[in-house]
């Protein structure tokens, strides 16, 4: 059993427990930034797709954006933070809810709130995106809570959190307007980007190794080292790219080729910095080389909707 499994249930809350959190406190814990990854790929669905095209089905897009990022992103921003709030209290103190200030069991019931939220927002944008939210929400409940806990294996938790990102949103953008059809050249390219996704993640675990190591999560970093870990997701997200690259030339699209040919450049252009010192370098490289790669997306999708 690992140390995790033998902690107490809940951390001392020294903030006063009176009432809900402050919706400034509720904003922190859903981590707003955290949306653009998902609310990006759902963008590129849409891309793929066409775009909207009437006033109402740009509405319907919006709701869908909406649901991508502010509900179910939050959502897996709130169960992440409940269920890493022993992990969270070495790598991340001041975060709301191992710091006190969101106490008791708040987290918690901000999850399963948002979760509900979530499903009846979908509800509305008919089956394919409930099917779609489900399917994210599952993912994201399955990563982190107990007894699944996906993230103690770095392995299949970044395959979970890469599709949960980058797959899911951009099939539900592209199927969203068309009643849930999604063209098998979307669902490929949906499937390589969040493989790399796999890497993305495996550099976003590195501002949490210590806390890793104590509670027994077995990131990547832990796992391989920070040397092999940042080697390794470097290859995870550059393959998966010029597998892309290969689809593109292959559907005639020399100059969406071309700029993904040198978006990928880029990128090995500024792995050396993050390979020589990766501990340091990656929240720099997630900075710089994965805004990179997320143009890469949608220069595909670009290509998809027939938008050159």
């Amino acid at each position: 059993m690992s140390r995790a499994a033998t902690l107490p249930p809940d951390l001392p809350s020294p903030a006063l427990r009176r009432g809900p959190p402050a919706p400034g406190l509720v904003l922190e814990l859903f981590k707003p930034l955290t949306w653009f990854a998902p609310v990006w790929a759902f963008g590129c669905g849409l891309v793929s797709a066409g775009l909207p095209r009437t006033p109402l089905a740009v509405l319907v897009a919006l709701a869908g954006a909406v649901l991508a990022g502010p509900l179910v992103c939050a959502t897996s921003q709130a169960v992440n933070d409940w269920f890493d709030r022993h992990v969270d209290a070495i790598n991340e103190p001041a975060r709301p809810i191992p710091s006190g200030r969101i106490p008791g069991r708040w987290g918690l019931w901000l999850a399963l709130l948002w979760t509900g939220v979530s499903l009846g927002w979908a509800l509305l944008l008919g089956r394919f995106m409930l099917l779609a939210a489900s399917a994210g929400l599952l993912l994201a409940w399955a990563y982190s809570a107990p007894p699944l806990r996906l993230k103690r294996n770095g392995w299949i938790g970044n395959l979970a959190v890469g599709a949960c990102y980058e797959g899911l949103p951009w099939i539900a953008g592209a199927g969203l307007l068309d009643g849930g059809h999604v063209p098998r050249p979307v669902l490929l390219l949906a499937a390589l980007y969040s493989l790399g996704a796999h890497g993305i993640m495996t550099l976003n675990d590195f501002k949490s190794l210590a806390g890793d190591r104590a509670s027994g999560v077995r990131s990547l970093p832990v796992l391989l080292g920070p040397d092999r870990a940042a080697r390794l997701a470097c290859l995870a997200m550059l393959g998966p790219q010029l597998a892309a690259l290969a689809l593109l030339l292959a559907w005639h699209a020399p100059v969406h080729a071309a700029v993904l040919a040198a978006l990928v450049a880029g990128q090995l252009a500024l792995m050396p910095r993050l390979l020589r010192d990766p501990r340091r370098a990656a929240p720099w490289y997630n900075a710089t080389g994965t805004s990179l790669y997320v143009l890469g997306m949608l220069c595909c999708a670009l290509v998809l909707g027939g938008l050159a």
